[in-house]
């Protein structure tokens, strides 16, 4: 017999609210079993739900998202996933590398110009 996963089971593992997993539902990335109001995951919905939880972490768009979802599920199939997911994290490490870059000069400036706030500030004093 299967083992199912309430909503109420899968919010508490991973930390979200209903609300999130009824949207990832909505999006067609995840597809539970009704039962009458209620709705039962399986395992592979638990499995997905995780995966989705991570993309999203990573960075990745629910359009990216739902791309990788679709490419498992038809060719290429999961090698061409697995190429995908690569592609993505690659371009997202570089994407967040920049940033870093880009934060790491804004600071430079800040204190420099905090240093050059505090040097005119005692020159006024000194007057």
């Amino acid at each position: 017999m299967d083992h199912f996963y309430s909503i109420t089971d899968l919010t508490r593992e991973f930390g979200v609210s209903t609300r999130t997993i009824r949207f990832y539902e909505d999006e067609g990335l995840i597809h539970p079993v009704r039962k009458g109001r209620a709705r039962l995951f399986r395992h592979s919905d638990r499995t997905l739900l995780h995966n989705i939880l991570r993309g999203k972490r990573l960075g990745f768009s629910i359009a990216e998202i739902r791309e990788i979802v679709e490419m498992y599920k038809a060719p290429p199939g999961e090698a061409g996933q697995l190429k995908s997911i690569i592609e993505k994290v690659q371009a997202r490490r570089s994407e967040l590398e920049q940033k870093r870059r880009d934060i790491e000069d804004l600071l430079v400036d800040l204190d420099s110009a905090e240093k050059a706030c505090e040097a005119r500030l005692s020159e006024i004093k000194a007057r």
